[in-house]
């Protein structure tokens, strides 16, 4: 029998609606690489392999009677911001420790309802809030991946990048992971997989842990545009528990992979040529623009001029929602309780031991922005400034662009603990510089692997597209996939 795990998500999806093996052997067979590779890559924080067992032999009940699911037996990794039923959830912060919801999310409860099964929950930056996975309560995630002929750890992006590194090393199928500025598709692009942000809205948020609530959204990571389509179909969903959940159709995504591009118009905007970008980014995205007019699209340079705003929007709506959902973790109803000598000092400790340094500076920063006399000068600002940059990409759609190709990341991927990221924590935002603008306007963006560097670290593109129609986005970003090939790392785990 081949090896299981390397099996893509419509292989294993195909092979198991075909008997050709079951869903307990294809669990067993992921389970077994979890074991074998978590220590090193720390990708898993939880593993629930007597769940995952059940699952897998309920799913093969459903199969044998020819009752499967869409996503029937599929094995898949969750990111540890989702809740799952009496599973760890920890968003991983000290401050849910020992959480374990009695309720689920509607994201998971579709992918469980179409017969996925469970492996465990994924490490993660704590709270959504970091661009490297380092800020997790676990410890960081390793990327699978290393520069040519190198032993150094890289970090593999974040804030999913348990999410990326589980989905590029076969630990799981395919993975769900959320994005709020960048953290479905910046790990996507440094780990060589393919990520998907849906359109604000079209999959439910409730059961998910908030960080910024008018920019987070749930999207699958996967190792190809077509995993990427099938995921997303299981996922998208109305949800009346939410109130920001779409009443739109959602369409059969795969359907519209092998599209292609033929007479659309791409666009290319001049504001994300930025200052000081490598000149491998440079060219992988003329690469992709070849890409794309030799499978027929016509390629136009359009301009989003209020796109060097977006960053500094961004680091002042985020961190204000944030400041503003994290206020639920005082340390008395659940998670962790240090002792206090009053309500006001349990508060303090609490939340003093509970949140890491970063989750601490983006609540501060929050709070600051949203203080009586600031409120004005920033986060009412930013606001303004977020509708000029969603203007901009309806004034660019509403002239004919189907749909926008830019660079996904400003390099590859860097070494944990680098100490030009961790110095400046502006630097490290900066890694979202190409992503955020995406979130600001409520769009759909894809991020699909598009060729190595010179020291063979995957690199990627992304695609935006308009409103609802990641459909568009699924159908290119399949055009780059052919074009550039699949990447898959070096085994040295």
């Amino acid at each position: 029998m081949t090896d299981l795990t390397k099996l893509t998500l419509a292989e294993a999806r195909d092979g198991l609606a075909g008997k050709q093996f079951t869903s307990s052997e294809i669990t067993n067979a992921y389970l077994g690489a979890i074991d074998g590779a978590n220590g090193a890559l720390n990708a898993y924080v939880a593993v629930g392999y007597d769940k995952a067992r059940t699952m897998a032999k309920a799913s093969d009940d459903r199969l044998a009677q020819g009752k499967g699911g869409a996503l029937e037996g599929v094995p898949l990794g969750i990111k540890d911001l989702f809740a799952t039923e009496g599973d760890h959830t920890q968003a991983c912060s000290r401050i849910l420790d020992g959480f374990h919801p009695p309720y689920e999310s509607t994201v998971t409860s579709n992918l469980w309802a179409d017969g996925a099964v469970m492996l465990g929950k994924l490490n993660m930056d704590e709270f959504a809030m970091g661009s490297s996975n380092e800020t997790s309560a676990y410890g960081p995630v390793r990327n699978p991946w290393r520069a040519d002929g190198a032993t150094t750890d890289l970090v593999p992006g974040g804030s999913s990048g348990g999410s990326a590194t589980a989905v590029a090393a076969h630990l799981c199928v395919a993975a769900t992971a959320t994005d709020t500025g960048g953290s479905i598709r910046q790990p996507a692009a440094l780990t060589g997989t393919v990520g998907i942000k849906p359109t604000y809205g079209r999959c439910s948020r409730w059961g998910v842990v908030a960080f910024a609530s008018s920019l987070d959204q749930a999207g699958p990571v996967t190792r190809t545009v077509q995993d990427a389509a099938i995921m997303l179909k299981s996922m998208a969903s109305l949800d009346k528990k939410d109130s920001t959940s779409a009443d739109v159709p959602v369409p059969d995504f795969e359907a519209a992979v092998e599209r292609g591009v033929k007479g659309l118009t791409i666009g290319i905007p001049k504001e994300y040529r930025m200052d000081g970008m490598s000149d491998e980014i440079e060219a992988l995205w003329q690469d992709g623009i070849a890409m794309m007019k030799d499978a027929g699209a016509e390629i136009r340079d359009i301009s989003l001029p209020h796109t060097k705003y977006a960053l500094p929007a961004y680091y002042i709506v985020a961190p204000a929602e944030a400041s503003s959902n994290l206020a639920r973790y005082d340390g008395v109803r659940y998670g962790l309780r240090e002792t206090g000598r009053d309500i006001t000092d349990l508060y303090e400790k609490t939340r003093a031991a509970g949140f890491g340094a970063e989750v601490k500076r983006r609540i501060m920063i929050g709070t600051y922005v949203l203080s009586a006399g600031y409120y004005d000068a920033y986060y009412l600002r930013a606001q303004k400034v977020r509708t000029l940059i969603k203007r901009d990409f309806e004034t660019v759609f509403d002239d004919g662009i189907d749909a926008i190709l830019t660079p996904t990341t400003p390099g590859p991927a860097f070494p944990i603990g680098d100490n030009e990221h961790h110095a400046d924590p502006v630097k490290m935002y900066l890694q979202d510089v190409f992503t955020v603008t995406v979130n600001m306007a409520g769009l759909p963006g894809i991020a699909v692997p598009a060729g190595l560097n010179a020291q063979r670290l995957p690199l990627g593109l992304q695609l935006i597209g308009k409103p609802f129609d990641e459909e568009t986005l699924f159908a290119a970003g399949r055009v780059i996939e052919k074009a550039a090939g699949r990447f898959t790392p070096e085994r040295w785990w």
